[in-house]
């Protein structure tokens, strides 16, 4: 395409989003075949323009002609002509510099025109670089994240009660779309594989026997030997009937009634006079004896091979396979349709409470200076570690993108960006250059007549 050729006709692959003028399809195609609108009204202005600093050019080249023609008879129109041919040079020369940038200028490959198309790919490899050095430096990021404040902020639109329905709004999408993504079969078999890595396999005697120990050392055994005491005296207090008939009931037949009677009643006093003296003595040798046998039993589970293998029983006849998975079906449908049915339902606990946790965090950061410090610091961190780490990286895609481009589609690209006012130079070019050339003309004439 040259600088100053008639735009041809194309059409476009795809419909812009509005509708584009005629002249501004016309001025796209002129540049590139695919175009949006926004485009397509840069590639207009660019194509009027081109017509403006071309008529300036034929103007001066006009008025050149009548000049030169009629100066012999009109000398004043010397002065004119000088004119018009400094304005024709300044805008040639021009016209050759804008156009030398994007095409070669009347096809003819004249060394160093075409820059833009021959050197795309140093162009994107020295943008790259730039964006790299100056734009993705630690120092400079982290300096615009400190000046923006950007946990006062975030805080300030999740205290708000907007920023909290959103928040609960998007998680609770996030959770359908995990749920909907997630196999059930697959997350059961996690589960389960969880629970056999970190409960089956393990022993269990030893972990059970140290945390036994701890509980026995420190007592806290106690308040279920008071209430087991308690009950018991409770129960004896309250049958004595029982206890006498039980007297009876195991007395040889010879033994006369009224002995049962007066043993059963002796027995019934003495068992609960016992009772007693375990309820109200701390010391008493039966709660000894009990702690001495929990005691024991907590050794053993720790260290005696025979418990440790009656506690692996044990554990095997609780959870073999089929209660394993059946557990592990019944966590995974407890859990998903709990949650399915809390962010469903936006009056739920769960929901309720998740937002009043939001804007509870919200009012913080915008409250807590020291908070909001920590999160700033956090994110100037994080982001100085994602700059540090990738800078390379990100700065590659721009120099990736410009590699992957055609030539003449960059050059059609970059022109549609810039060459609106690149025209201006062809336009100023050919003023210039008009009053330079009177300015020439009129200093020689007035030096050497």
């Amino acid at each position: 395409m040259q600088v100053n050729s008639e735009p041809t006709t194309q059409e476009a692959p795809a419909q812009p989003a509005r509708a584009v003028p005629a002249d501004a399809q016309a001025g796209a195609a002129a540049v590139g075949r695919q175009f949006s609108a926004g485009d397509a009204e840069k590639a207009a202005a660019l194509r009027k323009m081109k017509l403006v600093a071309l008529g300036l050019l034929i103007a001066m080249a006009v008025v050149f002609v009548f000049a030169f023609a009629l100066q012999k008879e009109y000398p004043w129109l010397q002065y004119v002509r000088a004119a018009a041919e400094g304005g024709m040079v300044g805008a040639l020369a021009d016209w050759f510099a804008v156009t030398a940038l994007f095409k070669y200028p009347m096809g003819i490959k004249i060394p160093h025109t075409a820059i833009i198309p021959r050197r795309k790919d140093q162009i994107g490899a020295s943008l790259g670089e730039f964006v790299e050095t100056n734009f993705l430096s630690e120092q400079v990021v982290q300096e615009k994240l400190a000046s923006v404040n950007i946990a006062r902020r975030a805080g300030e639109w999740l205290a708000a009660p907007a920023g909290a329905d959103r928040v609960a709004k998007e998680g609770a999408a996030v959770i359908r779309g995990l749920f909907k993504v997630l196999n059930d079969d697959d997350v059961q078999a996690v589960i389960e594989g969880m629970v056999r890595k970190h409960l089956l396999t393990p022993p269990w005697g030893p972990p059970v026997g140290r945390m036994a120990e701890r509980i026995f050392h420190d007592g806290h055994h106690h308040k279920l030997v008071d209430l087991l005491v308690d009950r018991a005296a409770d129960w004896v207090s309250e049958n004595h009937e029982t206890v006498s008939r039980l007297v009876s009931e195991r007395s040889p037949t010879w033994v006369p009634q009224f002995v049962d009677g007066l043993v059963g009643d002796k027995v019934y006093i003495e068992f609960l006079k016992f009772v007693r003296a375990v309820q109200s003595d701390p010391n008493h040798q039966v709660r000894q004896s009990i702690d001495k046998y929990l005691n024991d039993l907590a050794q053993d589970l720790q260290h005696d091979p025979v418990m440790i293998a009656r506690a692996e029983d044990i554990k095997a006849q609780v959870l073999g396979d089929p209660e394993v998975r059946e557990l592990a079906s019944r966590t995974w449908g407890t859990v998903k349709n709990a949650l399915l049915g809390a962010v469903e339902d936006p009056d739920s606990d769960l929901t309720i409470k998740f937002k009043a946790a939001v804007r509870d965090f919200g009012s913080r950061l915008v409250n807590d200076p020291e908070l909001a410090g920590k999160v700033n610091a956090w994110i100037g961190d994080a982001a100085g570690y994602l700059v540090r780490t990738y800078r390379s990286d990100i700065a590659g895609v721009i120099t990736d993108t410009v590699a992957r481009w055609d030539a003449e589609e960059t050059s059609q690209k970059i022109e549609l960006q810039v060459g609106k006012d690149l025209q201006f130079i062809r336009i100023n070019g050919t003023v210039v250059g008009s009053l330079a050339g009177l300015a020439i003309f009129t200093v020689a004439h007035l030096i050497f007549g």
